[in-house]
C-alpha cells in the first residue's frame, strides 16, 4: 500500500521482527505502532467525533437507537373512516380507501413522523361485534394490534355517534390499560361539532374533532398522540445487562421452536401442533441448560412476507422482532427435511441486521437420509456462504438429540459478541494485512489505513480512518481477516471506514 516506512501518515506496516516466547516483545510492538499511528493522524483533518471515537469514545444512549419506534395502532368499527385518517397523518396516499365497510382486511405498518417524532403506524380492519368468517379474523388483528400498540387512536364516526360496537371496543380499550386517543372523525365543519361532543360520553376522554378527509383538526389529534407517546416501544427495547442471558428461539412456522424449548425444559410449557403457526405470542420462559439459567423466548413462525401474513400473523412476527431486539443471541431453526427456502435466509439477515449473535440449530438432524443430507450439505455450501462464521447444531427438538450442543454454540457466540480486541493489536494486525494484500489502486491512487479502533462491542463494531475509499471487496476481505485473527464466531462484525484528507489538501 504504496510507501513501507512508519512514518506519520504513511500505510500500515507493522510486521512484528521476532520476539520471545512469552510475547511481551509482541506487546510492546503493537504499542509502539499505536502511539506513532496516533502521532501520525494529526496531519489528517479530524472532527471532534473523529477524535472522540479515537480515545476510546462509546456513543451515548440518544446517537445508538434505543429500542423499536412506539407503535400507533388506528381502530375502529369499519367505514369510520381510519384508512383516510391515516393518508392524512401519512400526509400520502397510502392506505386503499373506498365507501364500501371493510376495505381493509389486514393491518398495515408505516413509518409515520409528526412534529419530528418518529413512530409505526398500524391501519387495521374494522372490528365488528359477533364478528363471522372473515370479519372474525379481522376483529382478532385489530385486538392484537391494541395488544402490540403503546398508543391507540380510537375513530368513530361522529355523524352515526356511538354504536353498540363502538361500546364493545370501548370496553376492549379499557381493559387494554393503553393510552386511548379518540377522533371524532367526519366533522367537516363547525355544524358537526356537537355530534363530537356528545361522544364525551364513552369515557375515554376529550373527543378530537377531525375531517380525516379535508384535514381539519387532524393537527390537533396527533399532537394528543405525541403527548402520551413513548420515545421506544414497551414491547422492546435496549438489551439487558445482567441476569440470565436472552436466546430467541426464531424460524419460519412449524419448524420446532415450540418443541425444542419444551424439550430443552424438561416439560410441556409451549402448546405444540402440527398446524403452523400455532404460537401467536413469544413466551419467556427461564430454563436451566448445562447447570445455568437462560430466557428463551419462544417466538411465532415468520411468514413469507409481511404482506402477505392475514391478521394475527402480522402482529406475530412484529413480535418476534420485538422479542428479537430484546434478545442477546437468536438460535434460528431450519428444516432440515426442507430445501432451505428464502424465508430462512431472510430470517437469518434478520438477525445479522439486528447486530444480534446467531446460532443456526438443524432440526430434525436424525430422520435425514443420506441422499437429503447430501443435498442440504450442498445448500448449505451455496446458501449461507456469508454466515459461514455461525455456529452450527444438527439436533432433534422431538427426541433431543445433540440438544446439549447448543449451550457451548450459545456460550461461543455470546462470548465473541462481548469480545473487545485491544487497539494496539487491532492496528498491528491491520498492518500485516495491508503489508501482504495492499488495497488495489484505483485511479493511480491507494487508499491507506491510518488508524483503526473498536469503537464498541455487543455487536463489534470497528472504525477504520483511511486515506481514501475502501471499496466493498477489501471491506469484506478486512472482515474475513480478522475473523481468522480474533475468532469472533457467532458473531457479526460491522466496519465502517471514515475518510480523511491531509490538511490543507482539501479543494
Amino acid at each position: 500500500m504504496g510507501d513501507t516506512t512508519n512514518s506519520p501518515g504513511a500505510p500500515l506496516n507493522t510486521t512484528p521482527e521476532p520476539t520471545d516466547p512469552t510475547g511481551t516483545d509482541d506487546a510492546a510492538h503493537a504499542e509502539g505502532v499505536e502511539r506513532v499511528l496516533r502521532a501520525g493522524l494529526e496531519d489528517f483533518e479530524l472532527t471532534a467525533e473523529d477524535r472522540a471515537i479515537i480515545d476510546g469514545f462509546q456513543p451515548e444512549a440518544d446517537e445508538v437507537a434505543a429500542g423499536p419506534l412506539p407503535v400507533v395502532a388506528i381502530v375502529g368499527r369499519p367505514n369510520v373512516g381510519k384508512s383516510t385518517f391515516v393518508n392524512r397523518v401519512l400526509r400520502r396516499r397510502e392506505a386503499v380507501v373506498e365507501d364500501t365497510p371493510g376495505v381493509t382486511r389486514d393491518r398495515v405498518a408505516y413509518d409515520a413522523e409528526w412534529s419530528g417524532r418518529r413512530f409505526t403506524l398500524l391501519d387495521t380492519g374494522g372490528w365488528e361485534i359477533g364478528a363471522q368468517g372473515i370479519h372474525l379474523r379481522v376483529a382478532e388483528q385489530a385486538e392484537v394490534a391494541i395488544d402490540m400498540a403503546d398508543v391507540v387512536v380510537f375513530v368513530v364516526d361522529a355523524v352515526v355517534g356511538a354504536t353498540d360496537d363502538d361500546e364493545a371496543v370501548v370496553k376492549l380499550l379499557r381493559a387494554s390499560g393503553k393510552p386511548v386517543v379518540l377522533v371524532a372523525n367526519k366533522v367537516d365543519d363547525q355544524r358537526f361539532e356537537p355530534d363530537a361532543a356528545a361522544l364525551w360520553n364513552l369515557g375515554l376522554g376529550e373527543p378530537h374533532p377531525v375531517s380525516a378527509l379535508h384535514g381539519r383538526g387532524s393537527g390537533d389529534a396527533l399532537d394528543a398522540v405525541l403527548d402520551v407517546l413513548p420515545e421506544v416501544s414497551a414491547r422492546g427495547g435496549a438489551v439487558p445487562e445482567g441476569g440470565p442471558r436472552r436466546v430467541a428461539l426464531i424460524g419460519r412456522p412449524n419448524v420446532g421452536k415450540s418443541s425444542l424449548l419444551n424439550k430443552l425444559a424438561g416439560e410441556e410449557r409451549v402448546v405444540v401442533d402440527n398446524v403452523a403457526g400455532t404460537t401467536r405470542d413469544p413466551v419467556d420462559e427461564l430454563v436451566e441448560v448445562g447447570g445455568r439459567q437462560w430466557r428463551f423466548v419462544d417466538t411465532a413462525g415468520i411468514r413469507r412476507r409481511v404482506h402477505q401474513t392475514r391478521g394475527a400473523d402480522f402482529y406475530a412476527s412484529l413480535r418476534t422482532q420485538a422479542a428479537l431486539e430484546k434478545a442477546e443471541v437468536a438460535v434460528v431453526l431450519i428444516d432440515t427435511h426442507e430445501p432451505i427456502t428464502e424465508q430462512d435466509l431472510r430470517i437469518i439477515s434478520q438477525v445479522v441486521e439486528a447486530g444480534r449473535a446467531l446460532v443456526i440449530g438443524y432440526n430434525k438432524w436424525d430422520l435425514l437420509d443420506e441422499e437429503r443430507r447430501f443435498y442440504l450439505e450442498r445448500e448449505i455450501e451455496r446458501d449461507l456462504v456469508q454466515v459461514t462464521w455461525a455456529p452450527r447444531v444438527n439436533l432433534s427438538a422431538q427426541t433431543g438429540r445433540h440438544v446439549d450442543r447448543l449451550t457451548p454454540a450459545l456460550d461461543t457466540a455470546l462470548e465473541s459478541w462481548d469480545r473487545r480486541v485491544p487497539t494496539s493489536r487491532l492496528n498491528a494486525v491491520l498492518g500485516e494485512i495491508a503489508s501482504s494484500h495492499p488495497h488495489p489502486v484505483r485511479g493511480g491512487k491507494q487508499p491507506r489505513i491510518l488508524f483503526a479502533t473498536q469503537a464498541s462491542t455487543r455487536p463489534p463494531r470497528f472504525v477504520i480512518f483511511a486515506s481514501g475509499f475502501i471499496e466493498a471487496g477489501y471491506r469484506r476481505f478486512l472482515e474475513r481477516r480478522l475473523r481468522e485473527e480474533f475468532g469472533f464466531e457467532g458473531t457479526p462484525i460491522e466496519i465502517s471506514v471514515r475518510v480523511r484528507e491531509r490538511r490543507g489538501r482539501r479543494r
